[in-house]
């Protein structure tokens, strides 16, 4: 019976990664004998997203066996804040060969997810990562070769697409209600209280996320991908360091000894927060790792303003920007199609004469277990030669606009739903959420449009169905 569920759960978990319906992975797993899941990368993503909250909604489904990091003192309370009861591990392999576990999932810093997605696949396990997938194209071709050299799946945690909001969109989009999409404006505007706080991370640096074109934008470019329902061909961009980093008045190493706590108006005191204290600030010892870095600190090296021009194979184009300092948290999108034009947004101010706390903006959204009324959001549709429609879409702001519970239904509960929009995301959706930032940054250094086909050996096509 063992040996069955194992190979039903493997077989199902590779339609999932291919965005197809299956049956459920969890088929013969019961509160006797459940998924066995291990844990790389004990971080704040990692022990809520991926940690706690799988826990506290799936514990019929599935356990923890393992938790990894290259920090003790992070682990042990990443364990205690999970609540679960299995070892910990400094040592990935050790942990591997001791938990023989379904499904690793990774949620370490960025640019080391491809170490541990090759070292599952080639030791024979499914693998899930958080995004981005990856930080360059060469570690792109690592993982899909090592995918393609194994009879393991990898899955990314794409969450985005899966909110009712972006859903609709998609809906309207494979409809055909403006005909071809010709081309699309997107911009998304991250405020001074969630954009500050990539520069007070490790995201601050090239090296260890990409820059936001890869970490933060990744999110975006799968969205254009999944609604556009087509790869992205060349890339053309712009992009600076103007407002963070060594362009900053003040400087410190970090915000609590700062000297400029009362001038700065980043200044952040993560004392106030307990958990970010346990979590991080008590284990600085371990690694040096400062979770309230100075945002002007000078070795921050990525930008903080980025535009870019996609053409994508079904010729359809793609203004982007990407704002890391705006008043207000939030982002519009217009398609412009041969029949007409589709304008959407989501927590723009003015437009509802809404005066939100942009400090815990960003909160409320993360906050995957957020109890509050749904919210109501408009969708507009124009059509030539007719009044435009105003599309009223029931939608949440908690959990990532309501993707957060979705996506792990999908992947814990119901994976052998029918998933007609394909919401699921495999490895090929991965690679090309990333490669369009990828491919921005290495047009910011050479002037020049960057071919995606001359990136990885995976090349576009006009048309995923």
């Amino acid at each position: 019976m063992e040996n069955q569920s194992r190979r039903t759960f493997l077989h199902s978990i590779s339609m999932l990664a291919a965005g197809a319906a299956l049956t459920s992975p969890l088929y013969g797993f019961s509160a006797a004998k459940k998924l066995k899941i291990v844990l790389v990368g004990t971080g704040v993503r990692g022990t809520s997203f991926w940690g706690k909250r799988l826990v506290e909604q799936y514990p019929d489904k599935l356990e923890f066996v393992g938790l990894c990091d290259i920090n003790p003192g992070r682990l042990q309370y990443a364990k205690k804040f999970m609540g679960v009861s299995c070892p910990v591990y400094t040592d990935f392999d050790k942990m591997l060969q001791e938990q023989k576990p379904d499904l690793i999932i990774v949620t370490t810093k960025d640019a080391v997810h491809h170490e541990y997605i090759i070292k599952g696949l080639r030791s024979g396990h499914d693998v899930l990562t958080e995004k981005p997938l990856t930080i360059d194209e060469d570690k792109c071709q690592q993982i899909m070769d090592a995918e393609r050299a194994s009879n393991k799946k990898l899955i990314v945690g794409f969450n985005y697409r899966w909110g009712p909001y972006m859903t609709k969109i998609k809906e309207l989009l494979n409809d055909g209600v403006i005909g071809e999409i010709t081309s699309v404006d997107f911009n998304w505007y991250l405020n001074v209280h969630h954009g500050a706080s990539y520069f007070r991370r490790w995201h601050g640096l090239m090296n260890g996320g990409g820059s936001l074109w890869v970490h933060k934008a990744t999110h975006h470019f799968d969205l254009l991908n999944w609604w556009l329902d087509s790869d992205p061909k060349e890339v053309f961009a712009y992009g600076a360091l103007e407002h963070y980093g060594k362009n900053g008045p003040f400087r410190s190493t970090n915000c609590r000894p700062c000297n400029h706590k009362k001038e700065c108006k980043y200044y952040w005191d993560i004392t106030k927060s307990d958990h970010d204290m346990r979590l991080y600030a008590d284990n600085e010892k371990y690694d040096g790792y400062l979770r309230d870095a100075c945002l002007y600190r000078p070795e921050i090296d990525i930008y903080d303003k980025m535009s870019a021009q996609i053409k994508y194979a079904n010729k359809a184009i793609v203004n982007y920007s990407l704002t890391t300092y705006s008043p207000f948290e939030g982002w519009r999108i217009a398609f412009n199609g041969q029949k007409g034009r589709i304008e959407a947004w989501t927590d723009i101010p003015f437009f509802k004469n809404e005066d939100m706390d942009q400090a815990d903006l960003h909160a409320a959204e993360m906050n995957q277990n957020l109890k509050e009324a749904t919210l109501v959001e408009p969708v507009i549709l124009f059509k030539n030669w007719e009044d435009y429609k105003t599309i009223n879409v029931t939608s949440e702001r908690g959990g990532h606009g309501g993707g957060d519970k979705r996506l792990h239904d999908k992947i814990f509960v119901n994976p052998n739903a029918a998933d007609p929009l394909k919401h699921s995301a495999g490895l090929r959706d991965g690679v090309m959420s990333v490669l369009i930032g990828i491919a921005a940054r290495k047009s910011i250094q050479s002037s020049q449009p960057v071919k995606i086909a001359a990136l990885t050996d995976l090349k576009p096509t006009a048309n995923r169905t």
